[in-house]
């Protein structure tokens, strides 16, 4: 049995679908500042549904050479903490961030996804500790997975 689409969850993709490929860039850029993850998916519309494309997306981020990557990391933004965050955490973040960007040269990348703001402080400085242990090749590894993570959250909320 086929399931059909509600109008308003087919609507964003169909439109991404039709809109001339600069405007599809465009919403794309938001997700994942690559040129060329961007360029493969406006490339391969239309996409006949969400997993379609999120597998499309998976599979171009997976193909990231390293400038491509280096593209992507450079406009990515640090995480965002909640707004009620107490100044000794925006404190001991800063200085985390400012340790990994130092170590590896990029900002800081996570996805957040499914985490509740209560835990994002948590989850954030622990996971920066943990990898600024990493090489650089092995961190550059896990900072791909994380720009694919959070472009696959992005694509979904989009469209």
């Amino acid at each position: 049995m086929q399931t059909r689409a509600t109008p308003a969850t087919a609507a964003p993709l169909e439109r991404f679908n039709t809109a001339p490929a600069a405007e599809a860039a465009l919403t794309l850029l938001t997700c994942l500042h690559s040129r060329a993850w961007t360029h493969r998916l406006v490339a391969h519309r239309p996409y006949p549904d969400l997993p379609a494309l999120l597998a499309a997306a998976d599979e171009a981020a997976y193909d990231l050479s390293p400038d491509d990557l280096t593209e992507a990391l450079a406009a990515e933004p640090r995480p965002a903490l909640p707004e009620d965050t107490y100044a000794a955490a925006h404190t001991a973040l800063n200085a985390a961030h400012a340790a990994y960007e130092s170590r590896f040269g990029h900002v800081f990348v996570i996805s957040l996804a499914g985490l509740s703001p209560d835990e994002t402080l948590n989850h954030v400085l622990t996971a920066i500790r943990s990898r600024l242990n990493n090489e650089p090749d092995e961190e550059r590894l896990v900072a791909a997975e994380e720009l694919r993570q959070l472009a696959r959250t992005r694509l979904t909320s989009t469209l």
